[in-house]
């Protein structure tokens, strides 16, 4: 499960759709392919993936054993297929057997296992930037998202998760818990871009 305390639902509200978020709320791994597949592409879409991945694979989970021994032109084609699952779906479906692989040889395929001994913030933010194709930024991100929501509170997790850990900030998927806060992620997003671009315009 990916709650520390596995009597107690989790419930996300990510995906902006119930099975997606459901599915995101009751298996490790879906949530992490889906922090693995938010880039450049909105993020319920995003986490939206994880469960149309499982639906695509004929099952109500996913499991990194399977996904990393997948044929990859096969796997590629779970992506591709229309609605594609990402905006880049071949480079993403390499990315996500790439991660699963990792899993397995590290975790032995247990997602959950990354986070779930951790001693401190800062062990599970090395262990999250090991994770291939999570920078520095994208492990803290899901580091946040694992404390705020998910009930992975290592001793100093706010610190190493950085800003995206402030309490009441509205920076990250970790702060979202509906369409309300989506709204507010997103405009931080879209100022955050545009101040940005005006910052870089006067560098010229």
């Amino acid at each position: 499960m990916t709650q520390s305390n596995k009597s107690k639902a989790i419930t996300l509200r990510i995906a902006q759709q119930p099975e997606a978020d459901e599915l995101l709320g009751r298996s490790p791994l879906a949530a992490v392919i889906g922090m693995l597949l938010d880039q450049q592409v909105p993020m319920e879409w995003a986490f939206s993936g994880p469960f149309t991945l499982a639906q695509r694979m004929g099952s109500d989970d996913l499991d990194a054993h399977e996904i990393a021994a997948y044929d990859p032109e096969t796997f590629t084609e779970l992506f591709t297929a229309k609605p594609a699952l990402h905006r880049y779906p071949g480079s993403m479906a390499k990315r996500v057997q790439q991660l699963c692989q990792f899993l397995v040889a590290e975790y032995d395929g247990d997602a959950s296992a990354v986070w779930s001994d951790a001693g401190t913030g800062a062990e599970l933010l090395k262990r999250l930037k090991a994770l291939p194709g999570f920078g520095a930024q994208k492990a803290q991100i899901f580091l946040a998202l694992l404390g705020k929501q998910l009930d992975v509170r290592p001793t100093g997790w706010r610190a190493a998760a950085g800003p995206y850990g402030e309490a009441g900030s509205h920076r990250s998927v970790a702060d979202i818990t509906g369409p309300d806060s989506l709204a507010e992620v997103r405009a931080h997003k879209q100022e955050a871009k545009a101040a940005a671009k005006a910052a870089a315009a006067k560098k010229r």
